[in-house]
This record gives structure tokens, C-alpha cells and sequence, in this order.
């Protein structure tokens, strides 16, 4: 595992907001909260959507913007949807009300296991949304149900590897996505053999891997939420 960073509270306007650092992979993670719902939502159940973008200096070569190419490329897509998904898994919907939570993740600098980095961040930056919402008024009950962790592990050089750099993701021969729960449960498990194939007795120690790497992940939130709301409390 990459040196892991966490801070709450990083920028004011949003509900919650994390800067979530992996190693040199450091993205921004906020919430805002708004009346209304998707059509598509029936009865008084609220939701939950997630958009993921990349800086255009977040890369060595400059990356377009999306408003600037007119389009969405598939990747963002993808991954963002990856991103609602995984989020949704820490909230319950019908104790939102009629409100959307629009999660945004901004990747400021890019090196390996951005999706992942961006949903471990956004599961802390939703807790501290849904703090805020209580204590302001606009939630009656807490719809929080737990964070997420989410880590890259891949085969690299034969050897398996847990939260991949970008130098080590280019030359992995397997690489797969774990996202679980605080109580040990698989959300999504996304995995394929890009320059190989991988065993039964592979697979298991990968997800193990993975298990220790998230575990790791999680402790880090609780103790980044626990610092910022001592903070926060006494400084009021």
C-alpha cells in the first residue's frame, strides 16, 4: 500500500468534502445536496449520482477538457457510474427525502488507482454531508449505513500488488478493482487478465490482498472523520 491521506473538510461550500491522497494520486472529493429528484425516482426516496472527472494538468500529457471535446468518453462514464454504485451502498435512499446528493470527484494528479482513491474518498466526503445535513435541520433520520474502501490489486512481475501505481498498472498482467464495506462485503469486484490469465489460488490471494488493503483504508477514514470533528467541535 501507497502512503494514505485523508482530509476533511478540504473546501467549505459543499455539504462534505475530502482530499484524498494515494501516494502521488490526490483527488478531490465533494457532496452537495439539492431538492428535487431524477423522474425516474418514485414516492418520497431520495438519490444519490456521482460524476468523476480527470484536470487537465492531473496527467504528464495534458488532458482535454470534457466540455471542450463535447462529449463524455466511455472511461468517464464508466467510472463515474462506478462511483454512484459503490456510494449508494453507504446511504439508505428512503431517509433522504425528496433531495438528489450530487458526489463530484475531481482527480487533481494522476498516478494509478484514481477510481478507486476517488471512491474511498467520496464514501468520508458523503459521512461528513450527511453530518452536516442532520445538524442543520434538513435530515430527520441518519440514511448513513457505513463507508466503503476501494483498492486496485494486480499481478505485476508475478508478484501480487495492492493499490497499483500508475508504472506498476502498465505493467501488470492482471489488474482488478475491490470495493467493500466496513463489515467485510463485497460491493463490486471488477477484474481481468489484460496481459495473462490467473489462477483459482491467484484470485483468492488477490481479493485477501485486497481485504488487508481496505481494511487499512477504512481505519484511515474513521480516524480522519474522528480528527475533523474533534476540530470541528471545538472550535465552536
Amino acid at each position: 500500500m501507497r502512503e494514505i491521506e485523508f482530509i476533511c473538510g478540504f473546501t467549505q461550500n459543499p455539504e462534505g468534502s475530502v482530499l484524498a491522497r494515494f501516494g502521488r494520486t490526490v483527488v478531490l472529493c465533494t457532496v452537495k445536496a439539492e431538492e428535487g429528484v431524477p423522474n425516474f425516482i418514485e414516492g418520497e426516496e431520495g438519490w444519490l449520482t456521482a460524476e468523476y472527472s480527470m484536470l487537465p494538468g492531473s496527467t504528464y500529457v495534458r488532458k482535454k477538457r470534457r466540455t471542450a471535446a463535447g462529449e463524455l468518453d466511455g472511461r468517464t462514464v464508466e467510472i463515474s457510474r462506478l462511483i454512484g454504485r459503490s456510494i449508494r451502498s453507504c446511504i439508505d435512499l428512503s431517509k433522504l427525502g425528496r433531495q438528489t446528493l450530487y458526489v463530484d470527484c475531481d482527480v487533481l494528479q494522476a498516478d494509478g488507482g484514481t477510481r478507486t482513491a476517488a471512491i474511498s474518498g467520496a464514501a468520508l466526503a458523503l459521512r461528513l454531508a450527511v453530518d452536516r445535513l442532520l445538524d442543520n435541520g434538513f435530515l430527520e433520520d441518519d440514511p448513513f449505513t457505513g463507508l466503503v474502501g476501494a483498492v486496485s490489486v494486480g499481478k505485476v512481475d508475478g508478484r501480487i500488488v495492492c493499490d497499483l501505481s500508475y508504472d506498476q498498472d502498465v505493467r501488470a498482467t492482471v489488474d482488478f478493482n475491490v470495493i467493500m464495506t466496513q463489515e467485510g462485503e463485497f460491493v463490486e469486484v471488477q477484474g481481468t487478465g489484460e496481459g495473462g490469465t490467473f489462477s483459482e489460488e491467484e484470485l483468492i490471494r488477490m481479493l485477501a490482498s485486497a481485504r488487508k488493503g481496505i481494511e487499512e483504508i477504512l481505519l484511515k477514514q474513521e480516524e480522519s472523520f474522528e480528527a475533523y470533528r474533534r476540530s470541528y467541535t471545538q472550535s465552536w
